[in-house]
């Protein structure tokens, strides 16, 4: 008999955190899962952790780093359940975060995706999110244009759901999740939980978001696939265009400071030429060379 939820945690080269975030799948109130760890090309220990728990998990190898996208993506491939929850290895789950949003799906047949409030911990201190992170419940289209606004370590979604959509984009190197997130809510609500379920870690050295400047440029074309997708509604359409036009300026000045003129030109130009057409915009070395 298949189970009703696939736990999906990527991972790569963070065997002492590993351990903790499958412990906490291990221990969740709610058995009826399977887990499914992919190790993205680790060169720590990762594989001797993995083969010492192959009772309890499923784990899947990669055999050179292929970012987060392809990892979560063998993940789903392998899954055998209706329902989808990822988790970050850098982060773990208190113990009925899985009950409590199976509970939501059985009480609410009609929702596609939710998510449960996170704990946040910065450098081994817990801190409080800003007012502009506060996760909203619904429709969240527009405000999740500005910023992420769904935690891949806080969200349960129907793998068919996944399967209309699309799954992550692995041309991304970061904002992976940002971009499917913008095409679920440009789609579907997704619902808030209001219970701190997930505690979610950051200010470590090997996050992504740390290897990167201008990330707002793997944001930008998300956006333009979305814009040049034909497939938001009026309301969206306009909202998307302005904020690509926000995100396009910010971007432009920072290449500007950097001495790169060239792709200043192109951001600051971009908006224009979405909103002409999008033949081949995607194909420019800014939005494809990453």
């Amino acid at each position: 008999m298949s189970p009703h939820v696939s736990v999906i945690i990527p991972t790569f080269n963070r065997a002492h955190m590993l351990e903790r975030a499958i412990q906490s799948v291990l221990d969740q109130t709610y058995k009826d899962i399977e887990v499914i760890v992919v190790d993205d090309g680790s060169t720590d220990w990762t594989h001797e952790l993995l083969e010492s728990q192959r009772g309890e998990i499923v784990a899947l190898f990669h055999e050179k780093n292929r970012g987060p996208a392809a990892a979560r993506n063998t993940g789903i491939a392998a899954s055998k359940a209706p329902l989808i929850a990822f988790l970050d290895s850098d982060d773990y789950w208190l113990p009925r975060k899985l009950e409590v949003q199976v509970r939501f799906f059985t009480e609410h047949p009609e929702a596609v995706a939710c998510q449960t409030e996170e704990i946040w911990v910065r450098r081994g201190k817990r801190v409080n999110p800003r007012k502009i992170h506060k996760k909203p419940s619904g429709h969240m289209f527009v405000p999740s244009l500005r910023l992420c606004l769904i935690s891949p370590s806080a969200v349960m979604i129907k793998k068919e759901i996944l399967d209309q959509i699309g799954w992550f984009d692995e041309t991304l190197p970061a904002c992976e999740d940002y971009d499917l997130w913008l095409r679920l809510t440009s789609k579907w609500p997704v619902y808030l939980i209001p219970e701190h379920l997930v505690v979610k870690y950051g200010g470590h050295l090997d996050q992504l978001s740390t290897r990167f400047w201008g990330m707002d440029r793997f944001r930008i074309r998300s956006i333009v696939k979305l814009l040049c997708s034909g497939k938001l509604s009026n309301e969206y359409q306009k909202a998307a265009l302005e904020e690509l036009r926000r995100k396009c300026r910010i971007y432009a000045s920072g290449c500007l400071k950097r001495g790169k003129q060239e792709e200043a030109r192109f951001f600051e130009d971009l908006p224009l030429k979405v909103e002409k057409g999008c033949p081949q915009i995607l194909d420019s070395p800014y939005l494809k060379d990453f």
